[in-house]
């Protein structure tokens, strides 16, 4: 819906009213009320509403050949069609259809006073904007609608305007875009307790840019591309969020399980650390490797104990045996202690690559995903 603060001036030709200005003292034209002869009912078809404000004016000029001439302000609150995906650096195309609703063109014929150069000419010297629109052109049509078996003539006034973007690239974009590089920039945190609690933060701040631009956007049937830029973005923000509470869970899983699955271990140390280019690239052959070490070192150790236990016994029991025998025993104690600290550490460290690897994924997946729509959002606003 858009307000327009119009001067129109209306005038029509009535034979019957005419005289010789010699015989009237040179009397050239008068003021004279409107319900003395007959007046052309016009209106304003996408007018949805009437402004009382509006002073009337009854008197309307008469000249000596009959011409009547009406010139009054008229305030229009008119309907608009809006095509918003340029939002916003859309253009709009909005219509001031003036005609009778009564008298068909047999009656009645509508003709515009200048054409479209002069109007548009006249009215860019006349606009008057806040700032938010920059007046295009004005072209002027003259139709014959006609339906049932009649015709009504129609002066069309079609007014392109252009939207000032300024203000919304300042309060708007520019926030938005920060926030997005953020939020990206928040996965190399390694903290994810911290991660999180700052994610959180920034989605926060874009949800209230989303109710800004909600607020600030009017009601139209097309989604602005703006819109769907900033939901693919939040719904990112969701998404990086939900991934860092997966790795933060999957940390947690090496102080139950302890070893990396198979399967997930092939799957992202040797196929997802492969394509997303890690410095250090795991192989199938490496890890089936590391993991039959670690059971050969158990074993081992297992074996020389228990032919320890065995072997003790024979020695005779002198105080420097059971000495040497004890020394020996908390030897192989701290020996399995260290391994066992050993492979605990190793599975973390499992763990923890398995996490790096993850992290990667989303953030490359967030960044792909973000530029991706970025560069669509711009090729529409330049089109």
């Amino acid at each position: 819906m858009e307000r327009h603060a119009l001067s129109p001036i209306l005038s029509w030709q009535n034979d019957f009213i005419t005289w010789n200005p010699d015989d009237f003292c040179g009397i050239e034209s008068i003021f004279i009320p409107s319900d003395y002869f007959w007046k052309p009912n016009v209106y304003v078809y996408e007018m949805t509403e009437s402004n009382n404000n509006v002073p009337v004016f009854s008197y309307y000029k008469l000249n000596n050949d009959g011409e009547i001439d009406k010139s009054y302000p008229l305030r229009v609150v008119s309907t608009c069609h809006l095509d918003l995906f340029k939002f916003p650096f859309d253009s709009q195309i909005c219509r001031l259809t003036f005609g009778s609703y009564v008298y068909t063109v047999t009656d009645l014929i509508m003709v515009p006073m200048a054409n479209s150069s002069q109007v548009d000419k006249n009215s860019k010297e006349a606009f008057v904007s806040k700032g938010d629109w920059k007046l295009i052109n004005i072209t002027v049509h003259n139709i014959t609608f006609g339906f049932l078996d009649k015709g009504f003539s129609e002066v069309i006034y079609e007014i392109a305007i252009q939207r000032e973007p300024i203000i919304y690239i300042i309060n708007l974009i520019i926030p938005a875009c920060f926030l997005v590089f953020l939020d990206i920039a928040s996965m190399l945190i390694q903290s994810y307790e911290e991660r999180l609690n700052f994610k959180i933060n920034v989605i926060l701040g874009f949800s209230m840019l989303l109710l800004i631009l909600n607020n600030i956007m009017p009601q139209s049937d097309t989604t602005p591309m703006l819109g769907i830029f900033c939901c693919v973005c939040m719904a990112m923000m969701v998404l990086s969020v939900i991934g860092s509470i997966c790795s933060s869970y999957i940390l947690e899983l090496s102080a139950t399980l302890p070893h990396v699955p198979p399967w997930l271990k092939t799957l992202v140390l040797h196929y997802l650390a492969y394509i997303l280019c890690f410095r250090r690239t795991f192989n199938k052959q490496e890890l089936v490797a590391d993991g039959a070490m670690d059971k050969g070192s158990e074993v081992e150790m297992k074996t020389f104990t228990r032919n320890q236990r065995k072997d003790l016994p024979k020695v005779k029991d002198s105080p420097v045996v059971k000495l040497l025998k004890m020394v020996l025993f908390e030897i192989l104690k701290i020996h399995q202690e260290l391994t066992l600290a050993k492979n605990e550490e190793e599975a973390k460290s499992e763990w923890f690559k398995v996490v790096l690897v993850i992290d990667r994924l989303i953030l490359i997946l967030y960044f792909i995903t973000v530029v991706v729509i970025a560069i669509i959002l711009i090729i529409v606003w330049s089109m």
